[in-house]
């Protein structure tokens, strides 16, 4: 238990023993004391004055008088300054936690608790390759499965492929167009980009007859629906409807050279799933549940046959379920595959990474959802994130200025290679170790620049700005972490002491408090969705050790219970940096 949420019962039983109030620890906010004050964590009481009838001073010292008395293995004092309680914390305690956990190779795993949940991220359409915006995506599905693993969560990482659809045959008519039997193979691109590019030729093709016919004199409205490529491309969805075998065929193939594509990103990224599910087969799903939903009053029909929902009381609107022809719409498959996904998994919670764009139809999904009684319907969680953009602005697929994942990922490990050359520290890397220290740094550097921003804001990428061994950035994390493993190998040979009882320095203090809160960092990750928060606290902690490094010698500490003390510190930092890292699908080398 962190001394945190012992702080918070501890104030808990207090305040229940002094007032006969009985609060829950949640509604304790515990903050770090503030440097120029006296003490370790302070208790904000303005939130119990009113309640109370205390005025903040008086509460204070009443509750931090009881609390240190109740507590004298914990508090060693306390003081109160406007409505703020400081507490000091026992020297023994950071002794204690430092011995405990100092071989501890499990440190911030929780046990099971029996919950499961469930992922998806990607979400890829099988007509162009994977972009800067959707690496966002998947580093934050692949990071906050992992972060709940952590916690003790049992998770499925799941993943949706849209495979059908208008967009899908755009490229399928293109390449009839332009293509002349090409594949991936007979000209040398990976099948993914090759697909792309009949995407945006579809597009640029498409723009000239609109442009042509409005010239004739059409207007443009008439001229989007009349231009023959358009007409092409409607005809070949209702044939792939009908499964007409020459339109099923190339399909197939067309999609097979995407999935090739995706399967060698993926792989170069890191990221992967437990199932992955195809629109293709999942498109149909549903339709049995509006007719249920008819029979509950939850749906309405109107006079054209067509189904709605009215969401007018939930403060939204009227929403189409089934269409008059009696077709379904995104949402009905939305919610057949999510009583799919549960009757296959189980899940107590479902989680998807989609756009902040998604924001309203995940509300309405819900909300559906819980009316019509599904199981788990309320876990169902949007993990909403704001799009990524350049410094040079927004991308569009369409007219192709989009960043594609691999060339982007390729520009990160180049940077690397050119960064690290310039410090000139990997004289005796072979060829091979050289080759894995690149990527290493290269993709570390682009998931932490992705991930260190909370998933809700809107960013902009900058790849120059993400490789800066001195900034907010992967590289400084892992280079502490590959200085941490050279001072240590250097010490290889010590004899390592019991914790003794003397009192730990400022800067010892500073980094064994912030290695004691990285399980509850870890916790409130997870509960709030939120990746950046291990990011940040990785960094930070990096910061604190090569602060305490330059102020502490190892070698020549004042005596060899110091010497060992600080060697179990630079041990369960590297441990820490490497498990919040790794979190993060990052890794950290040995050496850099």
């Amino acid at each position: 238990m962190s001394v945190v949420v012992k702080i918070k019962e501890a104030a808990v039983r207090s305040i229940e023993s002094i007032y006969g109030v009985a609060l829950n620890a949640e509604q304790i906010q515990v903050n770090a004391t503030k440097p120029e004050f006296e003490g370790d964590y302070t208790v904000v009481l303005f939130a119990f004055v009113k309640q109370l009838k205390k005025s903040p001073d008086a509460l204070g010292q009443e509750l931090g008088a009881h609390i240190v008395a109740q507590n004298p293995s914990l508090f060693t004092g306390f003081n109160v300054i406007k409505g703020f309680l400081n507490l000091v914390v026992a020297n023994q305690f950071w002794l204690d936690f430092i011995d405990a956990q100092k071989n501890n190779q499990q440190y911030g795993i929780q046990p099971a608790n029996g919950k499961k949940v469930m992922v998806e991220y990607s979400s890829p359409n099988t007509n162009k390759p994977l972009h800067l915006g959707h690496l966002r995506n998947n580093f934050l599905g692949w990071s906050i499965a992992e972060i709940l693993k952590t916690n003790g969560y049992e998770v499925a990482k799941t993943c949706i492929v849209n495979d059908r659809g208008i967009h899908i045959c755009k490229s399928m008519i293109a390449w009839q167009l332009f293509g002349h039997g090409a594949t991936p193979a007979s000209t040398g691109m990976k099948g993914d980009h090759f697909v792309g590019d009949y995407y945006v030729k579809f597009n640029d093709a498409y723009k000239a007859e609109v442009a042509a016919l409005v010239a004739s004199g059409m207007e443009q409205e008439h001229a989007e629906k009349a231009a023959p490529i358009m007409k092409e491309t409607q005809q070949m969805l209702l044939d792939w409807e009908a499964g007409k075998p020459e339109v099923m065929e190339l399909w197939r193939n067309m999609n097979g050279w995407v999935y090739e594509g995706f399967d060698t990103t993926y792989k170069k990224i890191g990221s992967d799933f437990d199932k992955t599910y195809y629109e293709s087969n999942t498109y149909l799903l549903g339709k049995d549940l509006v007719e249920s939903g008819l029979e509950k009053k939850v749906f309405f029909q109107k006079d054209d046959s067509s189904v709605w929902i009215d969401l007018t009381a939930d403060g939204l609107d009227e929403k189409l379920v089934r269409r008059k022809d009696g077709t379904s719409v995104y949402m009905t498959q939305d919610i057949g595959l999510a009583v799919h996904k549960y009757n296959e998994f189980k899940a107590d919670q479902s989680i998807y990474v989609v756009g902040d764009e998604q924001n309203y139809h995940f509300k309405v999904l819900k909300l559906i959802c819980q009316k019509l009684g599904i199981p788990a319907a309320d876990g169902i969680y949007h993990l909403s994130y704001g799009m990524v953009e350049l410094p040079t602005g927004k991308m569009k697929s369409r007219e192709g200025t989009v960043v594609d994942a691999d060339d982007l990922v390729d520009a990160m490990v180049h940077i690397a290679q050119q960064k690290t050359e310039e410090l000139g520290k990997v004289k005796d890397f072979t060829s091979e170790e050289l080759v894995e220290l690149y990527d290493t740094i290269g993709l570390g550097a682009l998931k932490f620049f992705l991930l260190r921003v909370d998933p809700k804001k809107k960013m902009i990428f900058n790849p120059e700005e993400s490789i800066d061994f001195h900034g907010f950035t992967g590289p400084f994390v892992q280079y502490t972490h590959a200085r941490i493993k050279s001072i240590l190998r250097k010490q290889e040979d010590t004899i390592l002491l019991s914790i003794s009882n003397d009192s730990l320095l400022p800067l010892e203090l500073e980094l064994t408090k912030q290695l004691e809160i990285f399980p509850t960092v870890l916790a409130e990750a997870a509960n709030e969705h939120d990746p950046s928060k291990v990011a940040i606290y990785v960094f930070e902690l990096a910061k604190t050790f090569n602060g305490f490094y330059t102020q502490h010698s190892i070698a020549n500490a004042e005596s060899d219970e110091k010497k060992s003390l600080r060697i179990y510190l630079s041990k369960l930092t590297a441990q820490v940096l490497q498990r919040g890292m790794s979190v993060l699908g990052i890794r950290v080398p040995e050496r850099m």
